[in-house]
């Protein structure tokens, strides 16, 4: 894959992991397993039987775990961390053709603040949603995150342009949402 595809997949699937932890990195798993996405050398592990069935169980028990009230708070206090290291990782390992530290830089810069703002983001729209709603509309925000995620991933592998794009479109989205004041006729 050429070298800037490779770093826009890096965005997409880190932005992803703002959303959802592991989900990226099970698509990741995946996609270098079936021969999809290219790794950097010190990555192929992420292929492993282990690495897939870790990234599994630990991408399931993290969306059943936004399910259950209370809990989902205690994901996004120990999800924020991680989603930064898993950013950094995540470009880290599909910037092929850089120096390393070419490489690692753009993945701190890049990929842990593609990761690290959209979970601020959906760290505030849950505490919006227990908010507004006692938490009873957090079931349908963990979905959304879910698919979002899963879907932001997917297009990192498959379309890295797109998924581009959809990051840049998101980070618009909801800016213009959060910061821009809508004017009400007089």
């Amino acid at each position: 894959m050429p070298t800037v595809l490779s770093v826009l997949a890096g965005i997409g699937l880190s932005a992803a992991a703002g959303f959802r932890v592991f989900v990226p990195l099970l698509v990741l798993s995946l996609a270098q397993r079936g021969g999809y996405l290219e790794v950097t050398q010190g990555f192929t592990w992420v292929g492993s039987d282990a690495a897939l069935i870790t990234f599994a169980v630990a991408t399931g028990l993290e969306i059943l775990g936004y399910f259950v009230p209370w809990v989902d708070h205690a994901l996004d206090v120990v999800a924020t961390p991680l989603a930064l290291v898993a950013g950094v990782l995540l470009t880290a390992s599909v910037v092929t053709d850089l120096d390393p530290f070419a490489r690692w830089a753009l993945a701190v810069l890049a990929g842990g603040g593609a990761a690290a703002t959209f979970q601020g983001l959906t760290a505030g729209a849950r505490g919006i949603s227990t908010l507004s709603t006692g938490g009873f509309g957090n079931p349908l925000v963990a979905v959304a995150e879910a698919g979002t995620a899963a879907g932001l991933a997917l297009l990192a592998v498959a379309v890295p342009a797109a998924a581009f794009v959809a990051v840049v479109a998101l980070l618009y989205l909801v800016t213009r949402r959060l910061f821009v004041r809508r004017r009400r006729p007089a």
